[in-house]
């Protein structure tokens, strides 16, 4: 949620700038600005000397960056679907922000089957129940983990998942500032086996930088619910100084990343580490060279993104934009730097797209969002998507 004050502003700002549109296509309209380039540097291989033979034959080059193709409809007929999380053996479950139900959806696709529903869950322009998460040891661990809204508060749960039903829920942390808008809400586990959780800045902005306060933050628990031994506050917090965090995502270097709303101007995926501070309210993107805060590796205009899901599969990092209406991809190094510009598919085919997440067959799993309140949908809506990476 944003207001548009200073929306003319913005474009004149942009002119000079491009962008990647669907399916890589070049658009007439502004672009993603790489606030953090490859830092890497390339080693330069010496002459060979007269003693030295040269090879014949060119090594083949290194596959470039993964195309997205559409491959199936996994569902339709979801109700405002908000979170995804997969199961072992390759199903999923979905959340429903509006009706409160989680649902399972086989892996081949089909008809999505209700499990369990949290009737507390209280919807709202940006609330209900959002993010899920299943235990990285199930079914040892049959756990999954729900986050949600209620008149008073979001709050963590997780349920037992046992005989294809969600039994009571636990509450693992309440507490966490609510509002219409700017409720965070997504779940995930790290390689380091604990749960992170993106929370909002609940429409008050002070909130955020406040070590004190649980809004405005990414949280790190143990999956019983305990702050993590090695927060760098003693507490629940991460990191801090967020606006509303909607995304998260990790790459095969265990480096951690987000997707941030910003307010009227920029759009931002950040790097974050523990105890660092990402500017808001003071800073909307770039900091212009700030010790305090934490610059964003990318930022967008905010027509071009409001970034939800991301995930993370072969080198890059995938970004479901809902009033942008498209999926952009963001080539990442081990480092954790940016490679080259960002590049959009699918820009405004499927409408607004609320979540990304690798499954573990190699595909992307894609989640609609035009039955928030704030698409247009159409008799099939919402729906997931399933794309092949080639």
């Amino acid at each position: 949620m944003r207001t548009r004050a200073g929306a003319a502003a913005l474009t004149l700002c942009l002119l000079a700038l491009t962008a990647c549109g669907g399916n890589g296509e070049r658009e007439e309209e502004p672009g993603p600005v790489v606030v953090s380039p490859d830092d890497e540097t390339t080693p330069t291989d010496p002459e060979p000397t007269e003693t030295e033979e040269t090879p014949e034959e060119t090594p083949d080059p290194e596959p470039g960056p993964a195309e997205p193709q559409i491959d199936t409809t996994i569902t339709e007929g979801l109700t405002s679907p908000w979170g995804l999380a997969f199961l072992p053996e390759g199903d999923a479950l979905v959340s429903e922000r509006d009706t409160g139900l989680i649902k399972r959806i086989p892996v081949d696709g089909g008809e999505a089957v209700t499990v369990g529903e949290l009737p507390e869950a209280d919807p709202s322009s940006e609330g209900g129940l959002l993010g899920l998460a299943v235990h990285p040891e199930f079914p040892e661990q049959p756990w999954v983990y729900a986050y949600y809204s209620t008149p008073s508060d979001n709050r963590v749960v997780r349920m037992r998942f046992e005989d294809d039903t969600l039994g009571p829920q636990e509450v693992l942390l309440e507490g966490i500032p609510v509002a219409q808008i700017h409720n965070g809400g997504r779940l995930g586990f790290g390689p380091d086996g604990l749960l992170y959780i993106s929370t909002g800045d609940a429409s008050e902005s002070g909130t955020a930088p406040d070590r004190g306060s649980l809004a405005g933050k990414i949280l790190r628990l143990t999956p019983e619910g305990e702050p993590a031994p090695d927060n760098p506050f003693g507490t629940e917090v991460y990191s801090l100084g967020h606006r509303n965090v909607q995304g998260i995502a990790w790459d095969d270097e265990d480096n951690l990343y987000a997707s941030e709303f910003g307010q009227d101007t920029w759009d931002e995926l950040n790097r974050v580490a523990a105890g660092a501070n990402y500017g808001w309210p003071t800073v909307e993107g770039r900091s212009g060279g700030s010790d305090e805060f934490v610059d964003p590796l990318v930022q967008w205009g905010t027509d071009e993104a409001s970034p939800s899901g991301i995930a993370y599969a072969q080198g890059s990092v995938w970004m479901a934009a809902l009033a942008g209406e498209r999926l952009w991809r963001i080539d990442v190094t081990p480092t954790g730097s940016v490679r080259g510009e960002p590049v959009a598919f699918l820009t405004g085919e499927y409408g607004r797209l609320r979540t990304v997440e690798a499954a573990p067959d190699g595909s992307l799993w894609l989640v609609t969002s035009n039955t928030d309140g704030r698409g247009d949908p159409d008799e099939a809506d919402d729906r997931i998507l399933r794309l092949t990476l080639s």
